[in-house]
Parts: structure tokens; C-alpha cells; sequence
């Protein structure tokens, strides 16, 4: 119950540092604004102006507080909607996944799928709903409980914890994950155990091979500087890079036991 009670304690600490941070990053940027308002504008317009676009970061950061796995859920069912329809419509390779990267990174999800729905030649919406309810069902819940599980267990953000909820992250839950997500998403697909089978063998190590030269580096960002509460959101927006990829070998041609062994 201390450790418990320490790691509470912890955790609120780390969310007020985070917050002070970001508030005084926002002056700073309010006071910039000041520096470049327009002829004729009060201060208290250029600030109103700033505020009003923070209004959903506030709005969500509420919802984190009252509902968490719910919103949590919700929003990683948005990531891997927004994936699934920017997989199909840019009909996203291996190959090419890693080549995207860059524009990914610098393009909100919105404006991907906006861009990019008006190139498709056939969309599929049975897929995008079978992904959204894997993000609201599965997803969203599963990294509320492991990143809470870490926080107990490795409360500290030195590090040597960090590195630590790195390595378990890649050897527990990522190979767990991507194992449920192939396995379900074939599942309701109408595969018979056999197939699932083979899939994985088909599938499995790859993904977790290209998800070692990804993921490292969000697990860094994620552990060491962000709070537990926000853990999920910040690992979500990570993801939808990844889960455009994801979803991609996620829905490849069912694995023959022959083409399997011929490989």
C-alpha cells in the first residue's frame, strides 16, 4: 500500500511538472504571438485567439480524468480508422511503409484521410470497421491497463527503468499484441485455426522485426518524459504510423500451409 501510495504520489508529481512545462511553453509562445499581433489588436485578442485552440487538449485531458479507459478506447478506435482508410487508399507496401515515414510524421491524421479518400479506386468498409472496433475494443483498453502496470511495478522515470519498460514492452506485450490483432482480425474474417496458424507464421516475426527499428525510440519518448495518464495518447499517436502498416499485413491474402513451407 506505500509503494502504492508513492506511486500515486509520483505520478501526480510528474503530471504537474509536465503541465507547468507545457503552460510555459504556451506563455512563451503567447508572448511570440504578442511580438507579431496585428496593427491594431489587443493582447488580450491575440491571447483569446491562442486559448481558443487549446480548447480540445483541455476538453480531452478532462475526459482522460473521468473516463479513462473509455476514452482512451474511443480514441485509439479513431487511430486505427484513420490507418486503415490512409492503408487502403495509398494501398501502403512493406517496401513503401518505411519510405513514408517521413511524410507520416509530418501530417495530421485528419488531413491524411481527407487527402486521400478521394484516390480510391475500391474501399473496403467492412475492413475500417473491423479495425475500429479492434482499436475501441482491444487496443485502447490493453495499453490503458500494461502502461499502468508498468507505472507499478517501475514507477520511476530514470533510465534504467526506462530501458527496462522498453525491453519488456518488446519481448511481452509487443509480441502479445500483435499476436491477438492477427489472430482476431483472421478470426472474424472467417479463418479456421489452421490458417490463423499458418498467418502467424507468415507474419508474426516481420512485423515484430520492422516494429524493432519503430518502436524504440516512441517507448524512449513515451517512458522517460511523459506522464503515466497520458502514456496511452502519446503511445496512440505513435501508433498510427505503425498501425497503417499493421493494418496492411493485417489484412494480407490467407496463408496456405504450401506457400508457407515453400518460403
Amino acid at each position: 500500500m506505500v509503494a502504492a501510495a508513492s506511486s500515486s504520489v509520483y505520478g501526480r508529481k510528474a503530471s504537474s511538472v509536465f503541465f507547468t512545462r507545457m503552460w510555459c511553453c504556451s506563455r512563451g509562445f503567447v508572448q511570440l504571438r504578442h511580438l507579431h499581433q496585428k496593427p491594431g489588436e489587443s493582447v488580450a485578442a491575440a491571447n483569446a485567439s491562442f486559448s481558443s485552440s487549446f480548447v480540445w487538449v483541455r476538453w480531452y485531458l478532462a475526459m482522460i480524468e473521468r473516463h479513462p479507459v473509455l476514452t482512451k478506447a474511443v480514441t485509439a478506435s479513431f487511430i486505427f480508422t484513420a490507418a486503415d482508410v490512409t492503408s487502403q487508399a495509398r494501398n501502403t507496401s512493406p517496401s513503401s511503409w518505411f519510405s513514408s515515414l517521413f511524410f507520416f510524421l509530418t501530417s495530421s491524421i485528419l488531413f491524411l484521410v481527407v487527402l486521400t479518400c478521394a484516390s480510391f479506386d475500391s474501399y473496403d468498409q467492412t475492413r475500417t470497421l473491423r479495425m475500429a472496433a479492434y482499436g475501441l475494443v482491444i487496443s485502447g483498453p490493453s495499453l490503458h491497463l500494461w502502461f499502468n502496470f508498468l507505472s507499478g511495478i517501475l514507477p520511476k522515470r530514470d533510465m534504467l527503468s526506462t530501458f527496462k519498460k522498453m525491453v519488456l514492452g518488446q519481448v511481452t506485450y509487443g509480441p502479445f499484441i500483435t499476436s491477438v490483432f492477427f489472430s482476431v482480425n483472421a478470426a472474424v474474417q472467417g479463418e479456421s485455426g489452421a490458417e490463423i496458424v499458418q498467418r502467424l507464421k507468415r507474419d508474426l516475426v516481420p512485423t515484430l522485426l520492422n516494429g524493432l527499428v519503430y518502436w524504440p525510440m516512441c517507448d524512449f519518448i513515451t517512458f522517460k518524459f511523459i506522464p503515466v495518464r497520458l502514456q496511452p495518447l502519446i503511445s496512440n499517436s505513435f501508433a498510427f504510423i505503425w498501425t497503417i502498416y499493421l493494418t496492411y499485413m493485417g489484412n494480407l491474402k490467407k496463408a496456405s500451409g504450401s506457400k508457407t513451407l515453400a518460403n
